[in-house]
């Protein structure tokens, strides 16, 4: 038990439905008689859903920050013991100590743990979690919802909860606590940069923008990378060199040795350049963030591309776009070295590619066969059993008919992606002499080269940020 967590809502950024949400329980757990007055009920049990590193447990402990009760955390793994009867006894225990110490916030973590749905008994069965969690239902059923005791859990895995469980009268609430968007992840920044020096030149707004996907608790871990970082160079702020090493560290891996091969460094740079260019140049493609040759993780060279906006709905030219832009680097090989000489640095591109034409053709509807779905997304998040049952059951001339668009989708790309190559041969040239003497360019300095031989689609040049939509 914290008797005082010392959180606030002020510690916590990026969530704002969320944290809407629990400001009544706040108001509640402070001023219980304004809700008595007009026969309201405060929910009895919250719980929260939400991709891991979201803050799940930092809102739960903000709420009891904020209104100053006692805090009791425990994890669901910790009801579960060899013996029979000692996890319902655990649980009879926590919920015996909370109205004793009622105002409280009761938080379970990981409740998925103990809350899995029961089986049937066939094929063996754990009767301590089940037993476990009977008691837990009976102990949220058992006390009243102005008791003062108000039970948080949190899970990322709500589909496997037992259907007793999430009901009314037990969690009458489910919130859900999602990855961050644009400007979240801007406010979080925020938060995780208070205790740092930042160099004057470095924008939040802008690392906002470079980290779609990331979690607060990955954001957290990208500014103590960088000032790690800071550190070890021997600098006194963080500067934008350290977070932009960070983000690429984290997405990529490790930065690796650097080539010497004269031959191999010319052919990854043709590689990187060809992704470039396609991408410039096809309408729809985020612009280009900067291309390096210096060797991350498993890839030999990188480009790095900065999303105009959250990835959150995407046009089907769009995803047109990046399968012709991931398709840059192979059509360069082609038609710079010819068909013999295609090496395997490709195969990351093509796994994502494909799996892109795929999701256009059987999730997105974005083919000839029409506008349905033709697989089911839960099967899809699946174990590998679900998959192959969905594609038995799948006629044969639908599985064709889905291989054919998506072979379809991808030769029209390629056919783009190669022209794009061949029409802007001498740009290439020139764009790879510079990157093989500096090993890394920025989009800036790419755009400008390659604008000096063909005209560059305005939309990849300056595509608006959802802030200066917003504000517009």
């Amino acid at each position: 038990m914290e008797p005082n967590t010392g959180i606030t809502f002020d510690d916590v950024a990026g969530v704002d439905e969320a944290k809407q949400d629990f400001q009544e329980i706040v108001e509640f757990l402070k001023t219980p008689e304004k809700f008595a007055a007009v026969g309201a009920r405060i929910p009895k049990g919250v719980l929260l859903v939400g991709p891991p590193g979201t803050g799940k447990t930092l809102l739960a402990k903000a709420i009891a920050g904020e209104a100053g009760v006692p805090f009791f955390s425990l994890s669901g793994s910790e009801f579960i013991e060899m013996f029979v009867g000692v996890g319902a006894s655990r649980v009879r225990d926590l919920f015996n100590k909370a109205k004793a110490n009622s105002q409280c916030l009761v938080f379970i973590d990981e409740i998925d743990a103990v809350g899995r749905q029961r089986g049937t008994g066939i094929g063996g069965g754990n009767d301590e979690r089940e037993q476990t969690l009977n008691q837990l239902l009976t102990e949220m059923d058992g006390f009243s919802g102005n008791s003062g005791v108000i039970v948080i859990a949190a899970t990322n895995r709500p589909e496997i909860l037992d259907q007793a469980l999430p009901r009314p009268g037990r969690f009458d609430r489910q919130v859900s606590v999602g990855l961050p968007d644009v400007r979240g992840r801007e406010e979080i920044l925020q938060v995780h940069s208070k205790n740092k020096k930042l160099d004057k030149d470095v924008s939040l707004s802008v690392i906002a923008m470079r980290t779609p996907g990331f979690s607060g608790a990955d954001l957290a871990n990208l500014m103590n990378e960088a000032a790690i970082l800071a550190g070890r160079r021997g600098k006194d702020t963080i500067t934008s060199k350290e977070i932009d090493d960070s983000i690429d560290r984290i997405v990529a891996g490790m930065e690796g040795t650097k080539m010497t091969d004269g031959k191999n460094k010319i052919l990854v740079a043709y590689h990187e350049i060809g992704h470039a260019i396609c991408a410039t140049l096809t309408p729809g493609h985020d612009p280009v963030q900067k291309v390096t040759l210096i060797p991350r993780g498993q890839a030999r060279g990188l480009t790095w591309f900065l999303p105009g906006e959250d990835p959150s709905l995407i046009s089907k030219h769009q995803l047109f776009a990046r399968i012709v832009g991931g398709l840059g680097g192979r059509a360069a090989e082609e038609v710079i070295f010819g068909e013999p000489e295609n090496t395997t640095g490709a195969a990351g591109d093509l796994l994502q590619i494909t799996q892109i034409a795929r999701q256009m053709v059987t999730m997105f509807g974005m083919s000839e066969i029409g506008p349905w779905a033709l697989t089911d997304p839960a099967v899809q998040a699946g174990d590998v059993v679900l998959r192959m049952l969905a594609r038995n059951s799948m006629s044969e001339k639908l599985a064709e008919d889905i291989d054919t668009s998506v072979h379809k989708i991808i030769d029209n790309a390629y056919e783009v992606a190669k022209t794009h190559i061949r029409n802007n041969r001498e740009a290439m040239d020139k764009l790879v002499e510079l990157l093989v003497d500096k090993e890394t360019i920025t989009g800036d300095e790419f755009r400008a080269i390659l604008s000096e031989f063909t005209d560059i689609p305005s939309e990849n040049v300056n595509r608006k940020s959802i802030r200066e939509l917003i504000e517009a």
